[in-house]
């Protein structure tokens, strides 16, 4: 999948067929009955038949995805068999493998043996069959004492809780995951989109889950975090799917805004050569963090996290309920072996990621915006890469930008981004003045409308934390600086419409109102 390892590059061979050249092209994870099928297409033969491949001088060539490459001078040619020829093979083999299964048979007593493993098979079966019984009314006891401690919660008067699929014991164990990780299909990238994923105005929309999952294992694989960390790449699927799996549906907070923030990164990573500048280390920090910053966001923010009592604001003393959260289900997946792509490092070097990690997802909590962008002007007039504290910095500010980047893409790629916020806002307060809690105006559907959410939001936090890391990366101000500015521009001639629209509104309610007064 990626230009890091040979062994995601297809495979290449030309036929001669009739006369002309004809370029097979195949992976090289074919099995080598797809391989066969695909020679019998190129050289328009029925995908059934038996055929030989030979090479330029006559001598036969292994069907195999392993087969040597060849090029225009020294073409294969496809040689169907004869139907009398694989008849009479198939008749020998046939009679050959007979006299061997009777003999296998003889000496081996086949019959005794299907009789004992038939035998013990049922017996199995019905085994399982009882434990099975016993699951069964284990769950059916775990879900009554759930629903009585519900029941004892809501006569305590407590409010509703954010349900998680991570859910903590009163003794701090941990559970598993609510269902088993899917696989998924294998996609194979198109040179035009690995470049596209390196730049700021690729379109998130366009892509399936599976599809971003595949985009993310690229970008783990071309920045050589897999080879760095001998990650098993199968674990890696593995974890990706399992992160995939711990995103809810929400309007925003979602896998696809996970994919968003993550591909962001992948692309100023890029575009300031900080491979150069930073270590391995620093770059796996960065895209993991990326990755895990929104893991299982209730959609609900830390406000109401800590307004309503939650059991994740009383569990971490209202201090970043969301983003604590967050950085214990992202450890809690790493702590499964079949999830840990961290699993063939020293101890020593996983705790510097893990608290790297934490450290960055922690710096998403928009509370914490202020101090952190103050620390960075301070740094980064005389920022100096080898000082462990000014790169500790740099990587806060950068996992922040990335998390609220969408304005830096193109009109049609962020504006539907707003749309997705607004309903989960909307949502939010909604139940904010069903339980009588404080409701934010930006949030509150009856007052904030998408160019008064935006203004103030570019005009205050983005363009001018954009505006600090030009300083250091002059090369993001026409990439991502100035599509702040056009947006900007854009919300506020929206504004000067929506209120031109309102002021005629009221002129002609007034006007009515008094015609209706002379009558």
């Amino acid at each position: 999948m990626g230009s890091s390892s040979s062994s995601y590059a297809p495979k290449t061979v030309y036929l001669d067929v009739d006369g002309r050249v004809q370029r097979v092209i195949f992976s090289r994870h074919c099995s080598p009955c797809d391989v066969r099928e695909l020679l019998c297409s190129s050289s328009n033969i029925a995908r059934n038949t038996a055929i030989l491949l030979v090479d330029h001088k006559g001598a036969l060539v292994s069907i195999h995805p392993t087969m040597p490459a060849n090029t225009p001078n020294t073409l294969y040619k496809v040689v169907p068999q004869s139907t009398s020829q694989v008849g009479e093979k198939e008749d020998m083999f046939q009679n050959v493998l007979s006299q061997v299964a009777e003999q296998f048979s003889r000496a081996f007593r086949i019959n005794e043996l299907k009789t004992e493993v038939t035998n013990r098979l049922a017996m199995l079966e019905k085994r399982v069959e009882l434990e099975g019984l016993k699951v069964v009314e284990i769950e059916k006891c775990k879900n009554d004492l759930k629903k009585l401690r519900d029941e004892m919660t809501s006569r305590g008067g407590a409010r509703v809780n954010c349900n998680c699929k991570y859910n903590f014991t009163d003794d701090g164990k941990k559970l598993s995951p609510r269902r088993d990780v899917p696989s998924y299909p294998k996609y194979t990238l198109s040179q035009e989109t690995i470049e596209a994923l390196k730049k700021p105005t690729f379109d998130v929309w366009h892509w399936e889950h599976n599809e971003m999952l595949s985009c993310l294992e690229y970008m783990y694989h071309d920045m050589g975090l897999v080879k760095e960390f001998n990650m098993n790449p199968i674990t890696l699927k593995r974890w990706l799917l399992s992160i995939q799996e711990n995103y809810r549906d929400n309007p925003f907070h979602n896998f696809r805004h996970c994919f968003c923030v993550s591909q962001m990164m992948y692309g100023m990573i890029h575009l300031c050569n900080l491979q150069e500048r930073l270590t391995m280390t620093d770059i796996c920090i960065l895209m993991t963090a990326a990755v895990c910053h929104d893991l299982d966001h209730p959609g609900y923010n830390n406000t109401y996290q800590i307004n309503a009592r939650t059991d994740l604001a009383v569990r971490y003393n209202d201090i970043s309920p969301l983003e604590n959260h967050h950085c214990a289900v992202a450890f809690q997946i790493l702590s499964m072996p079949e999830c840990n792509i961290f699993a063939n490092i020293e101890p020593e070097a996983f705790k510097q990621i893990r608290q790297a990690v934490i450290t960055l997802i922690l710096a998403t909590d928009m509370a914490r915006h202020g101090e952190i962008l103050d620390s960075f002007k301070q740094k980064v007039d005389n920022f100096d890469f080898t000082n462990e504290d000014h790169v500790k910095c740099l990587k806060m500010v950068l996992i922040k930008c990335c998390d609220i980047s969408n304005e830096v893409r193109p009109t049609e790629v962020a504006e539907p981004w707003v749309d997705c916020l607004l309903e989960e806002y909307f949502m939010q307060s909604d139940r904010e003045k069903s339980e009588g809690l404080p409701v934010a105006p930006f949030m509150d559907r009856d007052k904030v409308t998408k160019p008064t959410a935006q203004i103030g939001f570019i005009k205050f936090v983005l363009i001018p934390m954009f505006e600090t890391v030009m300083k250091l990366f002059p090369q993001i101000e026409e990439i991502m600086v100035q599509p702040l500015r056009d947006s900007r521009d854009h919300y506020e001639e929206l504004k000067q419409i929506d209120d031109a629209m309102s002021e005629a509104q009221k002129k002609k309610t007034e006007s009515m109102s008094l015609g209706g007064k002379k009558k």
